[in-house]
């Protein structure tokens, strides 16, 4: 209740002390030779007010007492001016850029991409709906420092800088995407690509704002689902496309009105597609050892399949929000609904899946395993902006998830997960002296449960309170920033024995006993960074960090056959003595990272580039280590031995000390008017401490170049990735061989009445190329797609 009245006050106190006066500023904004700019965005920071330049670079603009505009333009860096009620006649001129600089959402304090001292990269636009596809991973895999988990290409997830699964937190305009990507591979994030403005990437803990789940980055989708700018007319988008390798069919419409301040949002997608084809590969042994047929071969001969079975989606999302839009004011609400069913492959509770005939797929299809999703997600907004006060913006999010993810089997539900979520963040964003900032208070409450065959990790609640705050202030050409975060962290569940199902009735006597279980954390988190601008265009960033992160319920709680992976899978809670699983979550130590982040960054002119360097040392790194055991639902557990393969090989999360470091980087040249050349690449290295070896499933180092050429209404893009073997691995891991991807884009303008329309065609693997991804927990099973033709068509209005 002191909390509370606390906030109430600050927020009364703020709104009775705002200054209402206004006045008009003029200005004039012009390039650096001194050239006018039109159509140049002209902002009143924390309002909705904007405005264009005319034709001559001038514009007029209301605002209040001591603001600041915002100034942008594409292919410019963005200007600040501090501006009061008696400034007039603004000359602004706007410095050249070799990059495109966006606003990040998620930087919180208003930053562009190139301001940011943290590593960040922003698709938007063009570039994100050409390389958008069905999954965030596979959508951002291109982006350096970025992988993707690779569970087919349904289900692919964001690893950033070799960390993935909790320590990547995927947001939605700021929230917590609240889906089950987190605790399994074969679990699809619900953002979808296609409905997104742009994708902000942010590399390095970022758990100041987001909580102790981003102490590797965040993926932040953003949207206009909930607008807030006032929208004067009606306007909306159309696409549709088609991909061969699956024979997939994407449709996608977007519309946005509005009237008297009130604005309205609507988007929806709809996706279908076949299992996907491949080169020919080789089928594990495993796969096929049942099979029939192929006399005569020689052992040395593998079975061999040109497509990955069970691996078809059939996906549908519809997004609808309204918002009002005032002088100061802004209220929104949306609702979104998704329903999407996507096959699991080698998911299946038998061997000898028929691979060899592919004419048998439609025979097959009942036995297969696949994923039902469906999410119900409400968002709110308040936003209150004041002028000529210490506070200047009062933001409120509000966020309620209800998911569900069903397996079926056999055409009935095996296993459902769930996650009902809510959560709500007060950010204030303020100036005292110098000073700027964001303090806030951030409330998530995940009621997670499973029931089922594998259903391996129980039934879980999981509450965070949090404060936080960010400061920066500039001296000179150097930006200071600094911040902090506290956050009481708490886990309740009920732990039972492992629900294994045997054949025979007489099961041990304690299998059905429940121990209740509540632990809580305090996870403490610190950063401090600065950025130079020591020339025009030109700046270096550094910053150092220290984040703790407590574990998830799946990496403490978790007892159980997890088939997705094909392993039994056991927290951090539980202990193996004498062949026999007991619960001692005694002694359970958070995960801690301290992160240094060094780059040197150049944007202006005809070259630029971005070099980051890292290195992260984390105490108490949890993993999943192959304990040499096996498990089976006739004799439970026992040391493994070659040739035995009736059982799953039993994995535990254990904590130790790793470092992780590495280097990102991507540099571009600007040969003329029309054509680009771009490099880029990235390289990690993740290990445990003491030479205990290598941590398991690394991405591979990439490094690849892009040549992009526009003439007239065309423009032209040809990308090739060589991704490099991996032979740094664990012991109960396989290398995996290196390989390269060419892929292009054509892209075509065209004008249809008052419609603006775009024909494009996308070449994915160009060459055919055969390529198994090493952080893939299937990489064998499953390689990566063959040569795809993706042809689309859109439109705006």
């Amino acid at each position: 209740m002191i909390r509370h009245s606390l906030i109430s006050t600050a927020i009364i106190t703020a709104l009775s002390s705002f200054s209402a006066h206004a006045a008009l500023v003029t200005g004039q904004v012009f390039d650096n030779n001194k050239q006018p700019l039109s159509y140049a965005d002209v902002h009143v920071h924390g309002k909705a007010q904007s405005i264009k330049t005319d034709e001559n670079g001038r514009f007029s603009i209301n605002i209040d007492a001591n603001s600041q505009l915002h100034i942008s333009k594409n292919n410019f860096v963005d200007a600040r001016v501090q501006v009061t009620e008696t400034s007039s006649a603004l000359n602004i001129t706007l410095v050249p850029t070799s990059v495109e600089s966006v606003v990040v959402y998620a930087s919180a304090l208003h930053k562009n991409s190139l301001e940011m001292i943290s590593p960040v990269s922003v698709l938007s636009g063009d570039e994100l709906r050409n390389k958008a596809k069905p999954t965030l991973g596979e959508t951002l895999k291109g982006l350096p420092g970025v992988n993707a988990s690779y569970f087919g290409p349904v289900s692919s997830s964001p690893i950033i800088r070799g960390l993935d699964g909790p320590r990547v937190k995927i947001t939605q305009n700021g929230l917590d995407s609240s889906d089950a990507s987190r605790i399994g591979p074969d679990h699809a994030t619900s953002n979808d690509s296609l409905a997104a403005e742009q994708i902000e990437v942010l590399r390095g803990p970022a758990t100041l704002l987001y909580g102790s789940g981003a102490i590797g980055g965040v993926v932040n989708v953003v949207d206009n689902r909930i607008p807030t700018d006032n929208i004067e007319q009606l306007t909306g988008a159309v696409e549709y496309s088609h991909d061969t390798v699956s024979n997939a069919n994407t449709y996608a419409a977007k519309l946005e009105t509005g009237h008297n301040n009130f604005n309205f949002h609507f988007d929806g997608t709809k996706r279908t597609g076949d299992d996907y084809q491949t080169p020919r590969f080789n089928l594990p042994e495993e796969e096929h050892e049942d099979h029939e047929g192929h006399e005569g071969h020689d052992e040395e001969e593998h079975e061999t399949a040109t497509s990955v079975k069970n691996t078809f989606i059939d996906s549908q999302t519809v997004n609808f929000g309204t918002s009002y839009v005032g002088e100061h004011l802004t209220l929104g609400v949306s609702y979104g609904r998704i329903e999407t069913d996507y096959g699991i492959p080698a998911h299946s509770h038998e061997h000898g899946h028929d691979h060899e005939h592919e004419h048998d797929h439609d025979e097959g299809e009942e036995e297969a395993v696949y994923a039902r999703v469906e999410q119900d997600r409400w968002q709110g907004l308040m936003s209150y902006a004041l002028h000529n006060n210490w506070i200047e913006t009062i933001n409120l999010r509000l966020g309620y998830t209800d998911y569900r993810h069903a397996e079926i089997e056999d055409g009935a539900i095996g296993t459902i997960f769930s996650n009902e979520t809510t959560e709500a963040r007060l950010n204030i964003e303020h100036k005292l002296g110098n000073w700027h900032g964001m303090a806030g208070y951030h409330f998530s409450e995940s009621d997670y449960d499973a029931d089922g065959e594998e259903a391996f990790t129980p039934a879980s609640k999981t509450t965070t309170h949090a404060l936080f705050i960010l400061e920066e202030k500039q001296f000179g050409n150097v930006t200071l920033e600094l911040g902090a975060r506290i956050e009481d962290y708490n886990i309740d569940s009920n732990v039972g024995a492992a629900a294994h199902d045997h054949e025979d009735d007489h099961t041990d006597e304690h299998a059905n006993e429940i121990t209740p279980y509540s632990k809580s954390f305090t996870n403490l988190s610190a950063s401090a960074g600065a950025i130079w601008q020591y020339t025009p265009g030109q700046s270096i960033a550094l910053s150092v960090s220290h984040s703790e992160r407590a574990p998830l319920s799946a990496e403490l709680l978790s007892n159980g056959v997890h088939i997705a992976t094909g392993t039994y899978e056991l927290g951090l809670g539980y202990a193996i003595e004498d062949g026999e699983i007991h619960f001692e979550p005694e002694n359970i130590k958070q995960e801690t990272s301290t992160n240094i982040d060094f780059g040197f960054r150049r944007f202006s002119g005809d070259f630029g580039y971005t070099v980051n360097f890292f290195y992260n040392d984390i105490a108490n790194f949890y993993y999943q280590q192959n304990t040499g055991l096996m498990f089976d639902e006739e004799h439970g557990l026992e040391a493994a031995e070659p040739g035995h393969d009736d059982g799953m090989a039993v994995y535990q999360f254990v904590s130790k000390d790793a470092k992780l470091y590495g280097i990102e980087f991507d540099a571009h040249y600007q040969l003329n008017s029309n054509a680009m050349v771009k490099v880029f690449g990235d390289s990690t290295t993740a290990k445990l401490a003491d030479d205990e070896g290598y941590l398991p499933r690394i991405p591979a180092n990439k490094l690849g170049s892009e040549f992009q050429y526009n003439i007239s209404d065309w423009q032209f893009s040809l990308t090739g990735t060589h991704y490099f073997e991996q032979r740094d691995i664990t012991a109960y891991e396989t290398a995996t061989d290196g390989y390269t991807l060419f892929d292009a884009q054509a892209n075509y303008q065209l004008s249809v009445g008052p419609v603006d329309t775009q024909f494009y065609i996308n070449v994915d693997n160009i060459t055919d190329e055969l390529g198994f991804v090493h952080s893939s927990f299937i990489k064998d099973e499953a390689p990566l797609p063959g040569r795809n033709f993706r042809i689309g068509l859109r439109g705006y209005f």
